[in-house]
């Protein structure tokens, strides 16, 4: 019985090359196939990832002129009890949405007190301040937003210097 067990193949490529010599090809072609096809697989999942954060923040784009009226209008004052109860109403809206922005992944960029930088702020004014630093960001006139990486609206500013 020690015999019949010797002469038995152990791997795939064994039983293949002593079956048949055509088997062999055949199964290079199937690893071939087999490593295409999860090839295949893992370039759709990533294509599926990056159309899913690009549709995202187009549609956060939407949104970000919605939130900078309701910014603006939580910058007014309220004098009487009716306006006190809309500003509010108003400031509960804009937590919720900067909420689902945060669960969205989209985050405020930084700005005032910040170093300019062009990948992240709009410079459209420009001051001279001799309490500051060069290139110091000393007021943010319309906030931006990025997800993850990916800059969604730069920040418009005033820089200093």
């Amino acid at each position: 019985m020690e015999e019949t067990k010797e002469n038995v193949a152990n791997t795939p490529e064994e039983v293949t090359s002593a079956a048949n010599p055509e088997a062999e090809e055949y199964y290079a072609q199937l690893q071939r196939v087999m490593a295409d096809f999860d090839n295949y697989r893992k370039r759709v999942v990533k294509e599926k990832d990056a159309q899913y954060s690009v549709i995202l923040s187009e549609v956060i784009t939407e949104f970000l002129p919605v939130i900078d009226n309701l910014e603006k209008s939580l910058e007014t004052n309220a004098d009487d009890e009716v306006s006190k109860a809309w500003k509010n109403g108003v400031e509960l809206i804009y937590r919720q949405f900067t909420e689902v922005l945060n669960k969205l992944g989209a985050e405020e960029i930084k700005a005032v007190g910040e170093q300019f930088d062009p990948n992240f702020h709009d410079a459209v004014m420009h001051v001279e301040d001799e309490n500051v630093g060069d290139n110091v960001i000393v007021e943010e006139l319309r906030k931006g937003y990025k997800l993850k990486d990916r800059i969604i609206r730069h920040s418009m500013v005033k820089v200093a210097n």
